[in-house]
C-alpha cells in the first residue's frame, strides 16, 4: 500500500484467488512461502529427508526434567558426571 502526502488516500495492488490450491498452482513460491502458505510443504518434507536418513524425531525430555539433571550434575566432579546424567530416572 502506498499512502498519498498528507493522508486521506491510499492506494494498493492485491492478488486474489477463489481457493487455497489456485493460488498454489499460480504463484511463485517465493510469494507463497512469504504467506506461509507453503510452509507445511517444507515442514512436511524435511520431515520425510530426516526419517529416511534415519534422523527421525527423537523424544525430548521435559524442560524441569533436563533442569534438574543439569542440577544434579553441578554437584559432582569427573567422570562421575556420566553416571549421575545417565541414572536419572532411577529413584
Amino acid at each position: 500500500f502506498r499512502t498519498q502526502f498528507g493522508g486521506g488516500k491510499t492506494s494498493g495492488f492485491a492478488l486474489i484467488y477463489d481457493t487455497l490450491d489456485y493460488a498454489k498452482k499460480f504463484e511463485p513460491k517465493y510469494r507463497l512461502c512469504r504467506n506461509r502458505a507453503c510452509f507445511s510443504l517444507i515442514i512436511w518434507t524435511l520431515r520425510q529427508i530426516l526419517e529416511a536418513n534415519g534422523l527421525g524425531e527423537k523424544g525430548r525430555t521435559g524442560r524441569k526434567q533436563r533442569k534438574e539433571r543439569k542440577n544434579r550434575m553441578k554437584k559432582v566432579r569427573g567422570t562421575k558426571k556420566a553416571k549421575v546424567g545417565a541414572a536419572s530416572g532411577k529413584k
